[in-house]
């Protein structure tokens, strides 16, 4: 790979425009020497609905993969670890019996499973966003029906039974808060159980998991907060993890949990105001099939997150709390496969991956924008134990074998220190991208970029809302600001060629019954691939050239060291 040394310092502001011609030259440039923001490791939180997947095979598997890709400690949420049940897994279900009566209506707290699923975390240095639900059959205003036996096709209100409702006696629900908490305390220890964050239940607002009001959930989370900081006060709890804070009835949701949780009268101390250590809400894309393919809604998902850091931004009382985004993806159902839901395709290639960088660049940008504490955003992908090969799930891996996807996080494990000022002449502005996605024929050449002691990388995408072939473009990436001489340039490559198992898989004949090797073929192929490797000698002024050629939909990373 070819280096060539630039003399003259370049402009650090570029009037981005959608309007450039599609033939027009990619210049890209990084100022390795302007800070803007630190290199939050805001990707490293990953969740799913099924909770009994964790300490099995496959599971155990992603978790430790996951583990191993982050230089900081891992979160993770998971629905279903207070439901009633004998710990089958099965799609968009999961159960730990935790909590269940005798005869004379006493508690019985039953924590093997919930620790076989936290132990499964921490003992691989992992931490839970420990979701705090959803309501055990013993204590629903309404258990019957309880289990749901929901498949893909079939109409998603069916998911919504008994476990969906209020408690019948809120003494009972904080006792049990109380209880698990305290236990937990008692297993890992006040160190470990105080560096989790705690939340109560999943998206209230109005779309099925919270079968009542808003008030009924703020009195829900006051019997909660009282009960998580009994067992330890120096636990961290928040939510109220709403979907969608665009939608008019979510914002009203989230706007009346903030004043009640600031300035309402608590239903357990009756005192002003209940604790809150961080605030979380969900935003999603939509995804939809027009003229034969698909085309993304990346505008959707960033609409929902500019709206949540706005209403939080606008709130004095909360403003500087941390703020999770507790699920952030292209769009809702992860078991909805694309057998059902032919929009789903985007997610066993290459499509996945560009938006996945395109977006959490922009999250960071909004972040910034509103001037917001982000800590986390929380990918709802995992994977689904004994389903088929690239069936067209929301998830990482299949059957163990690791997606493109997995690989852009491999990415942004490589990425720490401080972000630093990027300009493109291809990449989309903030509020254009948001506002409108990338649907004119111009593609969204893009970059996130950090520099470290004696470390910079370039995340570079080339991104497109319409999933449809497109060539590859050269891009002339000019790097500022590096401290060395002589530096180590290598390049990691997410493309159709590169890190891509699906590929492989189809080129096989798209087996469903792998043989070992093709397994083990496959196995490799899903792995982050390195794609060149040179030594740069940059200028005496700290600058240097790096050619990078970007697929459509591809994704690299570029890592230049020094000694």
């Amino acid at each position: 790979m070819k280096r060539i040394a630039i003399a003259a310092l370049f402009s650090l502001v570029y009037a981005a425009t959608p309007a450039f011609a599609q033939d027009d030259t990619v210049q890209v440039k990084v100022a390795f020497d302007q800070p803007i923001g630190d290199m939050k490791p805001v990707w490293a939180w990953f969740g799913y609905d099924e909770p009994n997947y964790t300490y099995m095979k496959d599971g155990k598997k992603l978790l430790s993969e996951l583990a191993a890709l982050s230089p900081v400690p891992v979160y993770v949420r998971a629905h279903n670890l207070l439901t009633s049940g004998d710990g089958q897994a099965a799609l968009k279900w999961g159960s730990t019996n935790a909590y269940t009566e005798d005869a004379q209506g006493n508690p019985v707290y039953n924590w093997r499973i919930v620790d076989s699923i936290f132990d499964t975390y921490v003992q691989r240095g992992m931490k839970p966003l420990a979701q705090i639900g959803f309501m055990p059959e013993a204590l629903s205003v309404k258990p019957q029906p309880y289990r749901h036996y929901w498949k893909p096709g079939q109409p998603y209100k069916e998911v919504f039974t008994g476990w969906a409702h209020p408690p019948k006696d809120y003494s009972k629900w904080g006792n049990l808060v109380y209880e698990w908490v305290k236990h937990c305390v008692e297993r890992y220890g006040k160190k470990e159980v105080a560096s989790w964050y705690w939340e109560l239940w999943n998206e209230p607002n109005g779309n099925g998991y919270w079968q009542s009001t808003v008030e009924e959930y703020c009195k829900l989370y006051d019997y909660t907060a009282d009960a998580v900081k009994r067992a330890l006060p120096a636990a961290r709890i928040g939510g109220p993890h709403v979907t969608g804070p665009s939608w008019n009835v979510s914002e009203k949701f989230l706007r009346t949990f903030l004043e009640h949780v600031a300035t309402g009268n608590n239903y357990v101390t009756g005192k002003k105001g209940t604790p809150i250590d961080f605030i979380a809400f969900h935003a999603k894309g939509a995804p939809r099939v027009v003229d034969g393919h698909v085309r993304m809604g990346i505008s959707n998902q960033l609409k929902d997150i500019s709206k949540g850091f706005e209403i939080v931004a606008n709130t004095p009382a909360v403003k500087d709390l941390p703020i999770v985004i507790g699920e952030s993806d292209p769009e809702g159902c992860a078991a909805c496969g694309m057998a059902t839901n032919p929009e789903n395709a985007y997610r066993n290639g290459t499509m996945y991956s560009s938006y996945t960088a395109a977006s959490f660049a922009r999250k960071y940008l909004l972040a910034d924008h509103f001037k917001v504490n982000f800590l986390g955003a929380v990918s709802w992908s995992f994977e689904f134990e004994d389903q088929p090969w690239f069936y067209g799930f929301r998830d990482l891996a299949t059957n163990g074998v690791d997606k493109p996807v997995l690989n852009i996080f491999r990415m942004f494990g490589m990425m720490k220190g401080k972000r630093v000022d990027v300009a493109s002449n291809r990449m989309y502005p903030l509020m254009s991208i948001r506002d409108s996605g990338v649907r004119k024929p111009t593609t969204d050449i893009g970059a996130l970029a950090a520099y470290d002691k004696k470390l910079a990388t370039v995340m570079l995408w080339n991104y497109h809302d319409d999933d449809l072939d497109g060539k590859s473009e050269p891009v002339n990436l000019q790097l500022k600001g590096l401290s060395a001489k002589t530096v180590t340039i290598t390049q990691y490559t997410v493309d159709k060629k590169h890190s891509n198992s699906y590929e492989v898989w189809k080129q096989m004949g798209s087996p469903q019954q792998p043989t070992a090797a093709q397994i083990a073929t496959l196995e490799k192929a899903g792995q982050l691939e390195q794609t060149a490797v040179s030594t740069g000698n940059a200028s005496k002024d700290g600058l240097l050239l790096v050619p990078v050629l970007l697929q459509r939909q591809g994704v690299v990373l570029v890592k230049i060291t020094w000694k």
